[in-house]
């Protein structure tokens, strides 16, 4: 993760609507942020990022703006809903993944499952 976040940081620099590229840095921050704090700070110590929202905002940005990576995003933003106990966005971005990949049933038997 640590080096797809040094290449992503590095193509951002050279071009800053590489919106893409802010995937490899919101999983980096997201998944490392969700640890334990005693974690967190070892994580750091190797130089890893772990700041979960700096994450979920980077995420939200490929979602957005994003091309290729766009539905990746909106996918792994409806997962960190889900953990959030936030289910009207995770039902609202499966919602929008469903209708936009009508041939994908995972999309609507994720949402179904969605209380």
């Amino acid at each position: 993760m640590k080096a797809a976040r040094v290449l992503a940081q590095k193509l951002i620099a050279q071009d800053s609507a590489s919106y893409d590229a802010y995937l490899a840095i919101g999983v980096e921050n997201y998944l490392l942020g969700v640890n334990a704090a005693p974690i967190r700070w070892l994580l750091r110590l190797s130089g890893a990022e772990t700041n979960k929202e700096e994450g979920l905002a980077n995420l939200r940005t490929t979602a957005d703006k994003g091309h290729f990576l766009a539905p990746f995003a909106r996918l792994l933003l409806a997962v960190a809903a889900v953990r959030e106990k936030d289910n009207a966005t995770a039902k609202k971005l499966l919602g929008g993944l469903t209708e936009e990949f009508p041939q994908n049933a995972l999309y609507k038997e994720e949402l179904a499952q969605i209380h």
